[in-house]
């Protein structure tokens, strides 16, 4: 890239020298721009998710003096409560801007603004590290395409908008961290980046677990094929023991200390102190011959998983420890945990496209690369993004992180292919070629394109006859209206319901969607699709006093499937026992409410 100036400002120089200033200017742009185009939504504190307004939940609990270790949701399945597998490092954010600007709003506007701008913090973590990768390499001046092609990734993108306050987005910013480490020249700093990030991804959650693993074979393997990078990995063993150690005693709550699967609990802090401690001595031994390397390693590798599989035979399943008829009631029914290919092709195709290009940009990359230690970082880079690709056919959750570890990919395309465009005699070839090159490499054409290819989707009517009643059903006027009509009450209602109903109201739910909490989730589920006689046992052991349904919204679809002529299937008939006693609602109103009569036969 050639210097330009412009009375005096050297974009180049800005561009290569000052990069961390003018990524946070954009991010502070960005920021700015989330906040006003969403503030309807932040000034209603429409927490869409159940995830996220659990995580609100979570974090009025720690403000309210819950103690930090007890991550126990007392509002829901009364009277003991969920247990919530969840670490506390995510809410420390949101706790903060909660507590800064509660003295100037008052506590209600502060959680709506707090919810708003934390998901920002963990974005502006991701633009840095992936610049920093970028740059690293590429050039030093090519961090803005980064940001760019970041910004069109919308799997990614969506996990940082305004009040999407659960841990995704701060685990996407620790894997942007990991990728800056393997991008790292310098390889201790590198391999303490690596394993620190790691550590912290685990600390909130295993979401990213395979991802952590991968960076970490990433990092032996670069062991393996070149000795000299031996400093990078002892420095991301001792990280990532010593990282995933402290996380282990700072945020594991009280029920994670149990020989559970699901969470960095003892098994998996276990699994990666010896881990680290391994890589370790492996990198004390340092052989010179690379197939001696190879060997050790495996046998390293050997040592952890025969270990794992010898100790934590409980964990070679599925991690929930779930039993069958939950994962078949409820779980097996989540859609991210669907492959890609069992999804529309609308939704599909504009998530794979941008992992390929990374891929495809990656492998030229390498195979361009100017000296061994470029060819070896792109090799890594490559590997990670085939990786991320490959787990899509797994599940669908991957999309966010796949698609940005294909970010450095498809930046060196751009880096490469929009130049030669702008090089061109032609005016019209030079604008033309140069935006199309960039849509083509950054994926965004896909976007355009699935808008007109002859392919066709299910029918909608249905699907927006669902989503329109889980709307209206989780919205803040909804929820007035419960308040405004009950006491502070409990309400047997449905289990994705029940986060928000705890959040905008002062009543009591049954279950939310986590599954340490089997029997809560499992009585709504049989207290529906039950015969009406066992409904009022069920909810009489939570003592439940109303019962609340929401016509048409999606888990009504479950309960239908299961039982037609269950509990719920006769309430949607019209056929109601003489012990639930209609509650006027007023006209419109998207719910059905019945006051639950124990003294009647």
């Amino acid at each position: 890239m050639s210097s330009t100036r412009f009375a005096g400002f050297d974009l180049e120089r800005e561009l290569r020298t000052r990069w961390v200033r003018w990524t946070l200017l954009v991010w502070v742009g960005i920021a700015a721009w989330y906040v006003w185009q969403r503030w309807g939504l932040i000034n209603a504190l429409a927490l869409s998710d159940t995830d996220d307004n659990m995580r609100m939940m979570q974090v009025r609990g720690l403000l309210a003096g819950q103690d930090w270790y007890d991550l126990r949701q007392y509002r829901l399945s009364p009277p003991n409560g969920l247990d919530i597998h969840w670490s506390r490092l995510v809410d420390l954010p949101i706790a903060a801007l909660i507590l800064i600007v509660q003295p100037f709003t008052g506590t209600a506007m502060a959680e709506r603004l707090a919810a708003g701008i934390a998901p920002l913090f963990p974005l502006a973590v991701t633009m840095l590290a992936m610049g920093a990768a970028v740059r690293r390499l590429i050039a030093p001046a090519a961090w803005p395409l980064a940001v760019l092609i970041l910004m069109g990734c919308t799997a990614t993108m969506a996990q940082f908008v305004p009040l999407r306050i659960d841990h995704h987005g701060w685990q996407l910013a620790f894997l942007a961290l990991a990728v800056m480490g393997i991008a790292d020249p310098q390889r201790t700093r590198g391999g303490l980046t690596v394993g620190l990030a790691s550590a912290g991804s685990l600390t909130i959650g295993l979401e990213l677990l395979p991802f952590c693993a991968m960076a970490g074979a990433i990092v032996a393997l670069r062991w393996v094929w070149d000795r000299d990078e031996m400093p990078r990995m002892r420095a991301y063993g001792l990280s990532l023991a010593g990282g995933s150690s402290a996380g282990f005693v700072l945020f594991a709550s009280n029920a994670n200390y149990a020989m559970r699967c699901d969470a960095l609990t003892p098994v998996w802090l276990s699994v990666m102190v010896v881990a680290g401690a391994l890589l370790v001595v492996l990198s004390l031994l340092n052989p010179a011959n690379r197939l001696v390397r190879l060997g050790v390693a495996a046998a390293a590798g050997g040592i952890v998983v025969g270990g794992f599989a010898g100790l934590f035979p409980q964990c070679l399943q599925r991690p929930e420890g779930v039993s069958d008829e939950l994962a078949n009631t409820w779980l097996n029914n989540v859609r991210e945990a669907r492959p890609i290919y069992k999804h529309s092709f609308t939704m599909a195709f504009p998530m794979a496209v941008l992992p390929v290009i990374g891929i495809i940009g990656a492998g030229f990359a390498a195979w361009r690369a100017k000296t061994a230690d470029t060819l070896v970082a792109w090799v890594a880079i490559g590997l990670f993004t085939a990786f991320a690709g490959a787990m899509l056919l797994w599940q669908v959750r991957a999309g966010p992180a796949a698609q940005l570890l294909a970010v450095p990919g498809s930046a060196w395309l751009a880096w490469t292919i929009v130049p030669w465009f702008l090089r061109q005699r032609w005016m019209l070839v030079r604008v033309l070629g140069s935006v199309a090159a960039f849509l083509l490499v950054s994926g965004l054409f896909a976007g355009f394109v699935v808008k007109y290819l002859p392919v066709s989707d299910p029918p909608s009517k249905y699907r927006s006859t669902v989503s329109r009643a889980n709307n209206r059903c989780a919205s803040a006027s909804g929820m007035r209206m419960l308040d405004r009509t009950l006491p502070p009450s409990t309400l047997f209602t449905h289990v994705d319901l029940g986060p928000r109903l705890i959040v905008m109201t002062r009543h009591k739910g049954i279950a939310g969607p986590y599954h340490r909490n089997e029997r809560a989730i499992l009585d709504v589920h049989h207290g529906f699709t039950g015969k009406p006689e066992a409904f009022r046992g069920i909810a009489q052991r939570y003592g439940a006093q109303y019962l609340l349904v929401c016509p048409n919204m999606a888990e009504t679809t479950v309960y239908r499937a299961r039982e037609k002529d269950g509990f719920y299937g006769q309430l949607a008939k019209g056929k109601v026992p003489d012990w639930l006693e209609p509650v006027p609602l007023p006209k419109g109103a998207p719910y059905r409410l019945w006051r639950i009569r124990y003294d009647r036969p």
